[in-house]
């Protein structure tokens, strides 16, 4: 696919496919959606490694997150940008909200501004994306979605440990009838804790049920709980696949009446501020954000102690966090 080709297709010059491609702002918006709408169409991906040759020196560190209303990502964010601001570096966010198509845009708008390199601290991906990142000539730090190799560094944590150690507990606890709270994303790292679960649970014979909520909303997570209590399950542990639709779960169980942890335990998992004080506070898997911020900032930016990490794969641990939302299981009278 030619830059050619899509001048024809959009009905303009080649100059201004040219100037949209490499992030010019004198273009005029509906031109720029033209372009952009016969690129999506004509499924054309620019060659950043080509584009980012032409960069010089930058203090600018760019961030792609999937949703700043979650907390997860937003405290991610908001350390790599400290960092920056106390180190001559300014940062620019871009949310993709779960989207690779968004993804696709983000990436191409922070070549477009010469950034000194880029954090993916994304849930989705795409394999073709992945290739084109490895080929830029910036360092790329990727969050579990990506490989190491060459300019690309990969930081990931193993969501099947965390999930064990939950379940482990659980099990210590004399928990057998229990159930997963998802939603339908197919993101690697939600699939990795759902798996997990079903086959730990499979493995000591255990009752299981699993409940996909329409996103991960407080709201849809609240009704993922009225759809397993409707269900008729009646599970002695919710697991969830993140402290957010946890929260919507305590909710739900508080108006119904049911009682956390005495009738029903609840886990949640990242580890987010608001699980240490919701009612109960909430037993999770920490993923420590902070460590993986300052990896990605440290291996980002030239001259640093991370720098030396450039093109590796770093494993962080999980760690279970206890607290008052699980106990014993109940008994049957």
């Amino acid at each position: 696919m030619k830059l050619a080709d899509i001048a024809e297709r959009a009905g303009v010059s080649l100059t201004t496919v040219s100037r949209v491609v490499n992030g010019d702002r004198n273009v005029k918006s509906s031109t720029r959606a033209r372009v952009q709408r016969t690129m999506d169409e004509l499924n054309y991906y620019p060659n950043l490694h080509a584009r980012s040759l032409a960069g010089g020196n930058s203090k600018t560190i760019g961030v792609l997150v999937s949703n700043l209303d979650n907390p997860f990502f937003l405290d991610i964010y908001r350390k790599i940008d400290n960092l920056a601001q106390r180190n001559g570096y300014d940062s620019v966010v871009s949310a993709t909200h779960y989207d690779p198509d968004r993804l696709r845009a983000g990436i191409q708008s922070m070549i477009g501004r010469r950034v000194a390199g880029i954090a993916v601290v994304v849930s989705e991906m795409e394999p073709h994306i992945v290739e084109e990142l490895s080929k830029v000539e910036i360092p790329v730090v990727f969050y579990d979605v990506g490989r190491g190799g060459k300019r690309v560094t990969n930081i990931r944590l193993d969501y099947t440990k965390g999930m064990r150690q939950l379940l482990e507990y659980l099990f210590a606890l004399g928990h057998r009838r229990m159930a997963f709270i998802s939603y339908p994303l197919p993101l690697q790292s939600t699939e990795e804790r759902r798996t997990a679960f079903l086959e730990m649970m499979a493995a000591h014979a255990a009752p299981a049920h699993v409940i996909s909520a329409s996103s991960d909303e407080f709201a849809s997570s609240r009704e993922a709980a009225r759809e397993l209590l409707r269900a008729g399950f009646e599970p002695t542990a919710i697991l969830c696949v993140n402290d957010l639709m946890a929260v919507g779960v305590l909710k739900e169980l508080s108006e119904q009446g049911i009682s956390v942890p005495r009738q029903i335990s609840v886990t949640g998992y990242d580890n987010i501020p608001l699980s240490q004080v919701t009612i109960p506070a909430l037993t999770t898997i920490h993923i420590p954000r902070e460590e993986i911020a300052q990896l990605a900032f440290d291996v980002l930016v030239p001259g640093r102690t991370g720098s030396s990490k450039l093109g590796q794969e770093i494993l962080v641990e999980p760690e279970l966090i206890v607290r008052q939302s699980t106990g014993l299981a109940p008994v049957k009278s």
